[in-house]
């Protein structure tokens, strides 16, 4: 679900926290636990407009351009909506990982799962979103991810401003094997 399906209309602070709370119940390996968010919507998205416009500015150097400053500002008011998912894994007491990178990168995508599905649950649409600007170092920064923290993307999220899409996908007899 792209930007252009996504109605301009605001989303209640109480379904987002709704989906933040089902997100809070995804699988972590020794319940490290290691999802972050950050929420941006109404005038919040102003903030999310700085973030990502001098993030640009920074990565730009000297192939900046006034438009690409400009339309990564106004990116952030294309959604009501905009959750960063940051990665955070725990550590142990020398500062050593508890558990793999790829453990904790798991984690954080079953709780993105719940938060999408708790999202279209309450008749709401999202994606996430997960390269250019919305995993730029400089908005990691940002937000505080430093170490080996991540930014993993965000999820744009609204109410659909067309039909509820049909989905396309290949028969899951082609993805699955069984021991019998």
């Amino acid at each position: 679900m792209g930007l252009s399906r996504l109605s301009p209309e605001p989303v209640d602070r109480a379904l987002i926290e709704k989906m933040l709370e089902a997100a809070n119940w995804g699988q972590s390996h020794g319940d490290t636990e290691p999802w972050r968010f950050w929420v941006f919507s109404g005038e919040g998205r102003n903030k999310l407009a700085d973030i990502w416009g001098e993030a640009y500015k920074e990565s730009a150097g000297d192939k900046f351009m006034d438009e690409a400053y400009e339309g990564n500002r106004k990116r952030a008011f294309a959604a009501p909506v905009w959750i960063a998912i940051g990665m955070e894994p725990a550590l142990d007491e020398n500062g050593a990982l508890e558990m793999t990178l790829e453990e904790e990168l798991m984690a954080v995508a079953t709780a993105v799962q719940n938060l999408h599905l708790m999202a279209c649950a309450q008749g709401l649409t999202g994606m996430w979103h997960s390269k250019g600007i919305s995993i730029e170092p400089g908005v990691a920064t940002r937000l505080g991810l430093e170490g080996h923290a991540r930014l993993l993307g965000f999820f744009m999220l609204g109410w659909p401003n067309c039909d509820w899409m049909e989905g396309e996908r290949k028969p899951v007899t082609q993805k699955v094997h069984w021991a019998i």
